[in-house]
């Protein structure tokens, strides 16, 4: 089983995220399960976003998320995306995670970010 502790949902919606994506998944008979992380990370681009975590399958996390931005019209980052590193910088933390970033369903940006002391920042935004 899959899980991940980078997926976020928009500042202030994390709960209502968390709550649909659960009842959603357990009615659909999906292995899927997330929990908020209990801190928000800042973009200057998009916005602010509660972390949330999530064990169960890739594929259903990913149409979990995507399908809560246009169902309750929300930001959401899909990450989950890696480049490439060498072994050294993926032992030092120097190797980040990609996350796009999706509102009301529709992809609006990318981020990269990389983990501080467990916890996700920021390193760059795009459109």
């Amino acid at each position: 089983m899959a899980s991940s502790d980078s997926f976020a949902v928009e500042q202030g919606k994390g709960q209502e995220a968390v709550t649909w994506m659960n009842e959603y998944a357990k009615k659909n008979n999906m292995k899927f399960e997330a929990k908020l992380q209990g801190y928000s990370m800042q973009t200057g681009r998009f916005g602010s976003f509660e972390l949330i975590s999530w064990k169960g399958d890739w594929s259903v996390a990913r149409s979990l998320i995507k399908r809560a931005s246009g169902k309750l019209r929300m930001k959401v980052l899909e990450s989950g995306y890696s480049q490439k590193t060498d072994l050294i910088s993926s032992f030092l933390g120097a190797a980040g995670d990609y996350a796009k970033v999706y509102s009301g369903g529709n992809l609006v940006g990318q981020i990269e970010m990389v983990s501080r002391s467990g916890k996700w920042t920021v390193k760059s935004e795009s459109f």
